[in-house]
């Protein structure tokens, strides 16, 4: 088999996948479906917002709380639990819909309700690809759901526009509901046999708590984060900086518009099949791909046409989907299994969290210094964050981190005692350029004392 497909090889990720497929391309076409449906009823873009902030909010506010139901019960249930509260939503929605009795407060409601279920269903979902496949594979089944992710991306929108001209918006929400049970279906055709479930996390006070503290103790992974939040909050905002780029930097049209999203989910679809493909996945990676990210940001807001901001694009979305498969799996790998669920949580949350703030910050110097500031300033800001997070957590771990060019561009990571000159120490202290990162069964450094 194919080293991009290796996960493949495992019955249960089969399974999975199979389904996964179906539900994100019903879930990218209730995305487009549900906003024409917004715009049908209220010919409001304030109304979008206010769609999209009503499904974001669970996440932020339940976060932590969901992360600690994905360690307390078995994922697999938790899952089919969330999979069928997310497809009585869209059926609901879509049946209002069908019989014309749906209303604004309709669509904000069951918009809330549906956030709810995302809430509870990604810790459990991130957590969940581990106990299918193992620590062996884990980075090649990481890859290979962005890859999924980003080919319904590709595939989702344009059938929900045809289909909505076709049979109508209603209708098409429905199938979206449909398509959650080809996930339920697959969940119970696993052979629980086969997934390496850890045992789950005593009922303990303050086990919320103890998922941030063990966070905290963990500089490795807080570096991880940090860069994350940053690239989150004021890079990943594509879906309003296209469109400011192609109505006021080029004065191009929707259509137009809609050809550089799908451009970009080429480039997204590339970056997650290439870290599909590595078989191990390094601290450094995430740092890398976080700058490089950055910087071709910023070099799409300096594109003078919008064919060569067309051509940048790709890169743009390879660059970033590098950093988020890395910086999974990076996460996943590092972290004990009965805290998994509680720090992919929190993972989530900073992923998504920043938006709320993010995106209105970059709209408005977008708005303010005109559509390239919007990508220049996201861009610095990523990498301003990424460097920062680099300096701040590494002198906790006791490291320095120096860049070298020869014989190829790589960051050198060094004990501090190093760089102070000290003879006996450079002789006792081993060079590690770069440490890989291992399961947390086999790590005995930099984990603190054991969270009860």
């Amino acid at each position: 088999m194919s080293p991009t497909f290796r996960a493949f090889k495992v019955r249960n990720f089969r399974l999975y996948a199979s389904g996964a497929i179906i539900s994100n391309v019903g879930t990218w076409m209730q995305r487009v479906a549900q906003d024409w449906l917004v715009l049908e009823l209220t010919h409001s873009g304030t109304a979008l917002g206010i769609v999209t902030g009503l499904q974001f909010l669970p996440a932020l506010l339940l976060g932590p709380y969901a992360g600690l139901v994905a360690d307390r019960f078995p994922k697999r249930r938790v899952l089919t639990c969330t999979q069928i509260a997310m497809g009585t939503v869209a059926l609901v929605l879509g049946a209002l819909t069908v019989t014309h009795l749906v209303q604004p407060w309709h669509v904000y409601l069951l918009a809330l309700l549906f956030g709810v279920g995302t809430a509870f269903d990604a810790p459990a979902r991130q957590a969940f690809v581990v106990e299918m496949v193992g620590h062996d594979e884990l980075s090649n089944a990481v890859g290979l759901n962005s890859a999924s992710f980003n080919a319904a991306r590709l595939l989702g929108p344009a059938l929900a526009g045809l289909l909505i001209h076709w049979i109508g918006t209603g209708p098409v929400i429905m199938v979206n509901g449909l398509s959650y049970a080809a996930v339920i279906v697959s969940l119970q055709m696993m052979r629980v046999s086969e997934l390496h479930t850890p045992k789950v996390a005593a009922r303990e006070k303050g086990m919320i708590r103890d998922g941030m503290r063990y966070l905290w103790r963990r500089p490795d992974l807080m570096m991880v984060l940090t860069a994350v939040f940053f690239a989150g909050t004021f890079g990943l905002n594509f879906q309003m900086t296209s469109a400011l780029m192609a109505t006021e930097a080029f004065h191009k049209g929707a259509g137009e518009y809609g050809i550089l999203g799908s451009i970009l989910a080429i480039g997204s679809l590339s970056g997650a099949l290439l870290a599909a493909r590595r078989v191990r996945i390094r601290a450094r990676l995430v740092i890398g791909a976080g700058l490089a990210f950055g910087v071709m940001a910023v070099v799409s807001g300096l594109m003078p046409t919008y064919l060569t901001y067309a051509l940048v694009l790709p890169i743009v979305g390879l660059t970033s989907l590098t950093m988020l498969t890395s910086a999974n799996a990076t996460m996943q790998l590092s972290i004990e299994p009965t805290m998994r669920g509680r720090v992919m949580a929190l993972y989530m949350t900073v992923l998504m969290g920043g938006t709320p703030i993010g995106s209105p910050f970059i709209g408005w110097v977008g708005q303010t210094f005109g559509a390239r500031w919007s990508l220049i300033v996201g861009g610095g800001l990523t990498i301003l964050g990424t460097v920062g997070s680099v300096l701040y957590f590494s002198r906790r771990r006791g490291l320095a981190i120096r860049p070298r060019l020869l014989p190829r561009p790589h960051l050198e990571v060094l004990p501090q005692t190093e760089l102070l000159g000290d003879k006996a120490a450079v002789d006792a202290a081993p060079r590690a350029e770069v440490v890989p990162v291992e399961p947390a069964s086999k790590q005995t450094k930099d984990v603190g004392p054991r969270v009860a």
